[in-house]
């Protein structure tokens, strides 16, 4: 499993690499634009993401805006459904508004932070990702 990490936060993107670790690689990135770039670089060398795990208060382009160019670059590469990336939102945005919006963004799921690593696995669990 390869996994876009998308957070300004060092110290969550460190959390999320370690508890990612046991599913495969992870790049990691600090705002919305360089995960854009790296997405669509993995896209043309086709080695697609897997999972993403977006924060949404990042500095430029925030996570909401991120999640619909995603899709909008996967839909131009033709990956759609299942061959689309699962992508989560981990934030510390906890309104109705925001999870609604990420939703209608397809996100496959939103988990506040402080991530919990036994939320984060069912969550991955769900999206039928296994560890290694």
């Amino acid at each position: 499993m390869r996994t876009l990490i998308a957070e300004d936060d060092s110290t969550c993107s460190m959390i999320l690499e370690t508890l990612l670790k046991s599913y495969g690689s992870s790049v990691v990135v600090s705002d919305g634009e360089a995960a854009v770039k790296a997405f669509t670089s993995a896209l043309v060398g086709q080695q697609p993401f897997d999972l993403v795990c977006l924060d949404i208060v990042m500095p430029g382009l925030d996570g909401q805006a991120c999640l619909r160019c995603l899709r909008a670059i996967e839909e131009s590469f033709g990956r759609l459904g299942s061959t689309a990336a699962k992508i989560l939102m981990t934030t510390s945005v906890n309104s109705p508004a925001s999870i609604l919006a990420a939703f209608r963004g397809q996100s496959e799921g939103y988990l506040v932070k402080p991530i919990e690593r036994n939320r984060l696995i069912a969550q991955l669990s769900s999206l039928g990702f296994k560890p290694l």
